[in-house]
C-alpha cells in the first residue's frame, strides 16, 4: 500500500521517522489552545479540535497521497483569528469559525480545479515571501508579549518588560535551551524546550498539575459549525469576505510551498512536478473544513515534516504513525492544559517559529523598489497593526501601483489588479 520497496525504505525507518515528526510538531497541541483561548474558545474544545483536524488531514495525506507530510492547524492563522478577526472586529468566535469553514470549502473546490494553480502563479513571489516573513514577525511579537518580555508603553507603544519577573525568566530559559538544542540539531527541540522549562517551573513551584494527567477527550461546545448554510449567512451578514480571502490565500501559499519543499527534500518530485498534488492539497483543505466545525483554525502542511524526512521517512506510513501518536496525545488534556497555563513555556516556541518564518525575507528582491517596498509594507504592517489581513491588503494595493508608474503594468497578473481593488474597498469602506 505504501510502496516501501519502491521508495527504498522499511517499516522500522518509517515508524521512527513518524516519531521524529510527531515530537517536532506536537507543540501545536499546547500553543494552539493558548492562542485561541484569547478569542474565548474553551481550552478543551481547541485541544480536541486541533487533534481531530490533525488526524483527519494527516491520515488523508498518508492514505490518499502517500506522502510523509503531516497536517495540523497552522501558526499565524490562529493568531490572525484570535487577535484580528475576533479581537479587532469584535466578532464571536462562532461567527469567525464560519469564515474558516467557508474558506475551507473554497479551498476544497480549488484543490479539485486548475484555478488553484492559476491563483498560486498569479501572486508575485516577493509578496508571498513578504507574507511569510510578516506572519513570522507577528508571531514572534505575540510570543514576546505573552511572556512579558515586551509590555505596553504610554508614549512609545512598546517597551522592555521586567526582566526580573518569573514569567520573563522562564521564557528566557526556555528560549535559551531550545535554541541550544536546535543549534545541536536535536530533533524535537521545540517540544523538548517546553518540557525542560515545565520541569524547572514545577520544581520551583510555578507549575502544578491539580487536575491530574489523563482524561477522556471532550468537546464542551459540541459542533461549532453544524449548518453550512448558517456559516455562509454569517459571512454575508458580517461582510467577512476579506477574512475568508486572507484565510484562503495564506493557507494555499503556505501549504503548497511547504509540500513542495518537503517533497523535494525527500526526492519525491518528478520532472519538477509533485505527483498526486491534488490528493495532497485535498488533505489540507478537507482538514481545514472539518477542523473549523469542531473549533480550530485553518490547517497547513507542517515544515517540521522535514525532520521526519531527514530521519528517512518517504511514504505515508510515516504520517500514519504521526496520526496515531496524536490520537494517543488526545488523552493527556489535563497535562497539556496545565503546561499551557504558564505562557512562559509556550512563548519561546512562538518566537522561534517566527524567526524561522522570517527566513523568507532573504528571497525578496531588495534591489528593486517596486518589488521590495510592497513586501516591506506587508512585513512592517502585520505586527504594527496586529492584522495579517491588513498587511496583505497594503502589499496588494501598493504592488500594482508601483508597477504601473514604472511602466511594468504588463507583468502584473489581472487577478492582482482585482485583488488590489477589493482590498482598497475593504480598507476604505468596511470595518477592519
Amino acid at each position: 500500500m505504501f510502496k516501501l520497496q519502491e521508495n527504498n525504505t522499511t517499516v522500522k525507518t518509517e515508524v521512527l521517522a513518524g516519531f521524529t515528526t510527531f515530537f517536532t510538531m506536537v507543540y501545536i497541541v499546547i500553543v494552539n489552545p493558548i492562542i485561541l483561548k484569547d478569542a474565548g474558545v474553551p481550552f478543551d474544545q481547541v485541544f480536541t479540535a486541533t487533534i481531530i483536524a490533525t488526524v483527519i488531514g494527516t491520515l488523508w495525506m498518508a492514505l490518499a497521497a502517500n506522502y510523509p507530510i503531516a497536517i495540523a492547524p497552522g501558526m499565524g492563522m490562529n493568531a490572525y483569528f484570535a487577535y484580528s478577526v475576533v479581537g479587532t472586529n469584535g466578532l464571536t468566535y462562532q461567527t469567525a469559525f464560519s469564515a474558516v469553514f467557508v474558506a475551507g470549502l473554497i479551498f476544497v473546490i480549488l484543490s479539485l480545479t486548475p484555478f488553484r494553480k492559476v491563483l498560486i502563479e498569479a501572486i508575485p513571489e516577493n509578496l508571498k515571501h513578504g507574507i511569510t516573513a510578516g506572519i513570522g514577525l507577528f508571531i514572534a511579537f505575540i510570543g514576546m508579549r505573552q511572556a512579558g518580555m515586551i509590555v505596553a508603553h504610554p508614549s512609545n507603544l512598546v517597551a522592555l518588560g521586567d526582566l526580573h519577573s518569573p514569567t520573563v525568566l522562564f521564557a528566557l530559559l526556555g528560549l535559551t535551551v531550545t535554541l541550544i538544542l536546535m543549534a545541536l540539531r536535536v530533533h524535537g527541540a521545540l517540544f523538548l524546550g517546553m518540557i525542560i522549562t515545565a520541569v524547572v517551573a514545577f520544581f520551583t513551584g510555578h507549575l502544578s498539575f491539580d487536575q491530574g494527567f489523563v482524561q477522556m477527550p471532550s468537546l464542551p461546545e459540541g459542533l461549532i459549525i453544524s449548518n453550512p448554510f448558517t456559516a455562509f449567512t454569517d459571512v454575508w451578514q458580517h461582510m467577512l469576505f476579506p477574512v475568508v480571502f486572507s484565510f484562503l490565500m495564506v493557507t494555499i501559499f503556505d501549504t503548497t510551498g511547504t509540500m513542495i519543499g518537503v517533497a523535494q527534500q525527500a526526492g519525491l518530485m518528478k520532472n519538477n512536478k509533485m505527483p498526486r498534488a491534488r490528493q495532497a492539497l485535498l488533505a489540507d483543505s478537507v482538514a481545514a473544513t472539518a477542523g473549523s466545525m469542531f473549533g480550530t483554525t485553518p490547517t497547513s502542511a507542517y515544515i517540521e515534516s522535514s525532520a521526519g524526512v531527514a530521519a528517512g521517512g518517504r511514504t505515508g506510513l510515516t504520517t500514519v504513525t504521526v496520526a496515531i501518536l496524536f490520537i494517543v496525545a488526545a488523552f493527556f488534556g489535563p497535562l497539556v492544559s496545565a503546561v499551557s497555563g504558564l505562557s512562559s513555556i509556550t512563548a519561546p516556541a512562538l518566537i522561534i517559529v517566527g524567526s524561522l518564518m522570517m527566513g523568507a525575507i532573504a528571497r525578496i528582491k531588495w534591489d528593486e523598489i517596486d518589488e521590495a517596498f510592497p513586501a516591506f509594507l506587508i512585513i512592517l504592517s502585520m505586527p504594527l497593526t496586529s492584522s495579517i489581513a491588513t498587511g496583505i491588503a497594503l502589499g496588494f494595493i501598493s504592488y500594482p501601483i508601483l508597477k504601473v508608474v514604472t511602466g511594468k503594468w504588463r507583468v502584473v497578473h489581472p487577478l492582482v489588479y482585482v485583488f488590489a481593488v477589493l482590498f482598497f474597498y475593504q480598507l476604505a469602506f468596511l470595518p477592519h
